[in-house]
């Protein structure tokens, strides 16, 4: 790294040592103020591995947890299970005092027997009272109670047979054992406690043990809401025990759970992370760290995260590094070719993550943005834009192939091909990267986008003789002849052709060309995102380039285009940045009356 100062009164000294010139190759000019010192700091673009995780801190515990209970009551009179014993299926764990048990068997064993006899009487009085009827002898009154009674003695069997079998089943009650295969984590009872029924008490009943299958285990933890976009089940993460500090255990991600908590003013998601422990070396209990991996490269040119600005930060930027802002702009029609470079270069980078490509032979995205008013009535071929051009030199002079039509950008919307976030960040790189320039001819007449022709889009109408009413390509409505720019862009001049567009914002959102960048089309892989740097020429002026970024581990952010390894980047304080956006902030606030401007 190294550092410039630049302060007139020190040029203007005879023992200055240095002279630095800050007229920039792009108009850019050098504010010099009289009584400040520009301190600019430098780093290189350089190639180094990259690693995008998302980390947090968890607790192990095993997936098939569970409380082993008595269905009976009394006094516990063996326990033949520890905390820490490895136990089978059906193993007997405790035993509880029989006698109540056998007392209630025994008792219903004297009823069954007690309801048999009533029974087996039953049944000979009932077949007499029947012989007796038909003799004559007794009426059908007594007929009928003698079948009553029969009827009372086989329900009174069907109560003492059922009662018996209970009375069974709780005599087995009283040995309990392992429910599942696995490991006594706790024993909560002793020798002599008397414990009470989980069936027949209130309360749940006394808990004898604690235990869980070890061979499956699973950290439960907390990511932020801003990494959490990033992740999905079936992703590897990586956990870290102070148990073992040399050694890692790979796990999966099962789930994300989607209701958020919300711990110390920061929302945070639970996820999931499955382990296999068959070699028994976690513990439930244990404190883990999670390193979910998001992204990875091996060697890919990167710089300092503090040596880019968003586009809409260009002026701020430029006024800390003591430049014009005025005169520091961005020549918009860069982006296509530049998205075209990254596009080419991820796929080389990751081709198994799927991306949404560029048009056949070209970019389809920033590079048909510009162009002026179409004359009237003047028919223009496409590609004649000054945007057009940029579309004809990537797509064989073919501009019109460039575009895409809404319906097309829902569908890959929906499909999860282009991602939302990029999108808005494409719009954020026109509105604030730059300067209008203007065109040659648009096509059909001229069609308006972001303050010039939309050449290279598909044509929205045709011009009529004189002020004609070509609208923007997805959603135009006409302006009677006084297009309104684009996203980020002035006016249409009048006699124009062209409407004002319509994606939220005044303009033609077909005006791109095309909305085809390569944009991020599934976790894992990042969404481009425009930026600006300022390079450091061999005469040490600060040029403002436009670079196309790729992922981001905090520290450096990857360059997929715009910059070479070698080249030297001016770093921007982000203090002084934050500092010189609120100062704007307030002057656009007073000037508005003391209301905020957004």
């Amino acid at each position: 790294m190294r550092r410039f100062l630049t302060d007139r009164g020190l040029l203007a000294g005879a023992a200055a040592s240095v002279a630095v010139a800050m007229a920039l190759s792009a108009g850019c000019t050098v504010v010099q103020d009289d009584e400040t010192d520009y301190g600019i700091t430098t780093a290189t673009a350089e190639l180094r591995a990259m690693r995008v995780t998302a980390e947090s801190n968890g607790e192990l515990e095993p997936v098939l947890k569970v409380e082993v209970k008595s269905k009976a009551s009394g006094e516990i009179l063996e326990l033949f299970a520890d905390s820490g014993d490895e136990v089978e299926q059906g193993t007997l764990l405790a035993e509880v005092d029989p006698r109540d048990v056998d007392n209630a068997f025994n008792q219903a064993q004297a009823d069954l027997d007690v309801a048999e006899a009533r029974m087996e009487i039953s049944e000979k009085q009932r077949d007499r009272s029947k012989e007796l009827l038909d003799s004559a002898v007794i009426t059908a009154r007594e007929y009928e109670q003698a079948q009553l009674e029969h009827a009372n003695s086989q329900a009174g069997l069907v109560r003492a047979r059922t009662n018996l079998d209970l009375a069974t089943l709780r005599r087995a009650d009283v040995k309990i054992t392992a429910p599942m295969s696995g490991t006594i984590l706790e024993k909560l009872v002793e020798f002599g406690q008397v414990i009470q029924s989980a069936t027949q008490n209130v309360s749940g009943g006394t808990t004898l043990f604690i235990m869980a299958n070890l061979d499956d285990m699973r950290v439960r933890t907390f990511v932020d809401e801003e990494d959490v976009g990033q992740l999905a089940a079936g992703m590897v993460a990586t956990v870290m025990v102070e148990a073992f500090k040399d050694r890692t255990f790979e796990g999966v991600i099962e789930k994300i759970e989607p209701q958020a908590l919300v711990q110390q003013n920061v929302t945070m998601f639970p996820v999931i992370v499955l382990l296999d422990n068959r070699a028994g070396l976690l513990k439930p209990g244990m404190n883990a760290e999670v390193e979910i991996l998001i992204d990875e490269r091996d060697n890919t040119l990167a710089v300092p995260n503090n040596a880019v600005v968003e586009p809409q930060q260009l002026a701020p930027a430029a006024e800390v590094l003591g430049l014009d802002p005025e005169a520091t702009t961005i020549d918009r029609a860069v982006w296509g070719p530049l998205m075209a470079e990254a596009q080419q270069k991820l796929n080389s980078l990751v081709p198994t993550v799927p991306t949404m490509t560029a048009a056949a032979g070209g970019a389809r995205g920033f590079g048909a943005m510009q162009g002026g008013p179409g004359a009237a009535g003047d028919g223009a071929a496409p590609g004649e834009g000054a945007g057009g051009a940029a579309a004809e030199d990537m797509n064989g002079g073919d501009g019109a192939a460039s575009a895409l039509s809404m319906a097309e950008i829902r569908n890959l919307m929906e499909n999860g091909e282009i991602s939302r976030d990029s999108a808005m960040a494409l719009f954020s790189a026109m509105a604030g990267g730059g300067q209008q320039r203007p065109g040659a001819r648009g096509m059909a007449g001229g069609q308006q986008m972001a303050g010039g022709q939309r050449a290279g889009g598909n044509p929205g109408g045709t011009a009529a003789q004189g002020d004609g009413e070509a609208g923007a390509a997805m959603g135009g409505q006409r302006a009677g002849g006084r297009g309104q720019g684009g996203f980020g862009g002035g006016q249409g001049v009048p006699g124009g052709r062209g409407g004002m567009g319509g994606f939220g914002g005044m303009g033609g959102f077909g005006g791109m060309g095309g909305f085809g960048m390569a944009m991020g089309g599934s976790t894992g892989d990042p969404a481009f995102k425009p930026a600006v740097a300022f390079v450091v020429d061999a005469a040490g002026n600060l040029e403002p380039r436009a670079v196309i970024l790729g992922i981001n581990d905090w520290d450096y952010a990857e360059v997929l285009a715009g910059l070479q390894a070698g080249e030297e980047l001016a770093l921007v304080g982000p203090a002084q940045l934050h500092a010189r956006l609120q100062e704007n902030i307030e002057r656009m606030s007073r000037r508005m009356g003391g209301g905020r401007p957004f």
